[in-house]
């Protein structure tokens, strides 16, 4: 069984065979070219190998596809070709190479005429320069005696001149008649008054206490800096109501303290004074 699948299957056995002939084939051609080469630059023997190389591969093919050539196993000409398209890329690659560097030497040789047309030996000699005879010093004027009417004009000359000081004098007056005109005005603004909204809570004995009677006795205290305002009866519970009424007050005459003394003077019909709200004004 195994033999039988051994003989259907395509195994190339002597392919060394081939291999080794390859090898022999290339260093008999390549050989007697050495020396040739030595007096060519690296790009056009690379050209030539890579062309000569073909040119075996082409008659190598031929030979085997010839009428009287032996058929060989299938996979010689597969291999054969990997082996031609791999040396087309190899060949396109180095034609690449080829031309860049052909490139960059054409440019190094243009910047060598341009450095060579702008060194010293291409330029134009400098003109002669002008022989300068050197600087003679120049004495400076000699100084005049100064006479005895300009030493008097000298002395007349005030350092600390009388003007200064009646400048200073005229600044010093007009400084304190601003300071002055300042005050008067500042005296003559009206001072702000600090100013207070009390809402004040009064709570009678009982029910049977006259409300109206106990707002006018409220009402009827008077003091410098108090001024009433609106009222209202709040129910309290079990029939008994607390009047709330409202009341400005200056804060330097008027205290909280002095308003509810006033206000529990009236013991026939207050019980009690409370403070429900305090706002600044």
């Amino acid at each position: 069984m195994a033999t039988n699948f051994l003989v259907h299957e395509k195994i190339w056995f002597d392919k060394f065979k081939y291999d080794d002939a390859e090898r022999r084939f290339y260093e008999q051609m390549n050989g007697p070219v050495a020396g040739a080469s030595r007096q060519e630059n690296g790009a056009s023997v690379i050209l030539r190998d890579i062309a000569r190389a073909r040119e075996n591969i082409q008659k190598s093919l031929a030979r085997t596809s010839g009428p009287g050539a032996s058929s060989g196993p299938s996979g010689d000409h597969s291999e054969l070709v990997v082996r031609i398209a791999s040396l087309e890329v190899e060949n396109q690659s180095l034609r690449g190479v080829v031309q860049e560097l052909q490139q960059a030497i054409s440019k190094l040789e243009a910047r060598l005429n341009v450095l060579e047309k702008s060194s010293p030996g291409h330029r134009a000699t400098a003109p002669q320069t002008q022989h300068v005879s050197p600087m003679r010093q120049v004495e400076p004027p000699a100084k005049k005696p100064a006479t005895p009417a300009e030493d008097d004009e000298d002395d007349d000359i005030d350092l600390f001149g009388s003007d200064n000081e009646e400048e200073d004098k005229e600044a010093a007056q007009l400084r304190e008649e601003r300071l002055r005109q300042y005050a008067e005005k500042k005296a003559k603004k009206p001072a702000l008054v600090a100013k207070s909204s009390i809402l004040l809570d009064v709570k009678p004995w009982d029910d049977e206490t006259d409300m109206a009677q106990l707002e006018a006795c409220v009402r009827s205290i008077q003091l410098d800096g108090l001024v009433w305002g609106a009222s209202k009866l709040v129910p309290v519970g079990y029939g008994i109501r607390k009047l709330q009424i409202q009341c400005v007050v200056e804060d330097d005459k008027v205290g909280t303290d002095l308003l509810e003394e006033e206000i529990t003077t009236l013991e026939e019909h207050v019980q009690s004074v409370d403070i429900a709200a305090f706002n600044k004004i």
